[in-house]
Parts: structure tokens; C-alpha cells; sequence
């Protein structure tokens, strides 16, 4: 394994290809789901108070935090894929693979951020 294919190991959501689509494919359905109620929520009459009654609910909750999970997940898959695709040596030169992983944690940090927003947000 070369230092190159050791990084994109390392930085890879999973070890395939396969469980990676398995995972784009699965949080992609959450996420239709999550924003299809939001939006069948917003069709009806939305104030303060029944918003804030839909989000005190455990079920909704818990609903919240699984799309933000897999937003963070689908999107780093995604990102992921970008970055080891465009960002490397052969397209930047000998920094190439430090841009990418440099990119890559800013987005991992980024998307580590969001989720942990979302939890103090919807549990507090």
C-alpha cells in the first residue's frame, strides 16, 4: 500500500465502494423523508407555538438527529469523493495530496461542527 492509497484508506468514510452507495442511498432516503414532513409541516399553519410543540416531541427529536447524521455522513461521502478526485498531485502539483487532506479536515471538522450544533440546538 502506497502513501498515497494509505491516506485515502484512512480518510475514506468506508473500506468500499459499495457500503459507500449503500450510504449515500440510505441517508438519502432520511433525508427525503425528514424534509418531506417538514414540508407537509409547513403546508399547514405554522406558528411559534406548534413548532415548538412538533420539536419537544422525543420522536422528532430523535428524527432531527438521524438527518443530521446523515446529512453529515451523505455529504461526506460526497466530499470525499470531490477531494480524491480533483485534489491531487496530478492536477496541483507535489502540494496536492496536502490541500486534499487539509480540505478533507476542514470539511470533516465543518460537518463534526454542524451535527454537534444541531444536538445543542434540538436537546436543549
Amino acid at each position: 500500500m502506497g502513501g498515497s492509497d494509505m491516506v485515502t484508506s484512512v480518510t475514506s468514510f468506508s473500506r468500499t465502494g459499495l457500503s459507500d452507495w449503500l450510504i449515500q442511498r440510505v441517508t438519502s432516503i432520511i433525508l427525503l423523508a425528514y424534509f418531506l414532513l417538514i414540508a407537509y409541516q409547513l403546508m399547514g399553519s405554522v406558528d411559534y407555538t406548534s413548532w415548538t410543540k412538533l420539536f419537544e416531541q422525543t420522536w422528532m427529536k430523535v428524527f432531527t438527529l438521524m438527518a443530521a447524521l446523515s446529512l453529515a455522513a451523505h455529504s461526506w461521502i460526497g466530499l470525499w469523493s470531490v477531494f480524491t478526485d480533483y485534489l491531487t498531485e496530478r492536477m496541483l502539483g507535489p502540494k496536492g495530496n496536502t490541500i486534499r487532506l487539509v480540505c478533507q479536515l476542514a470539511a470533516s471538522l465543518a460537518l463534526v461542527g454542524y451535527v454537534i450544533w444541531v444536538v445543542v440546538i434540538v436537546w436543549s
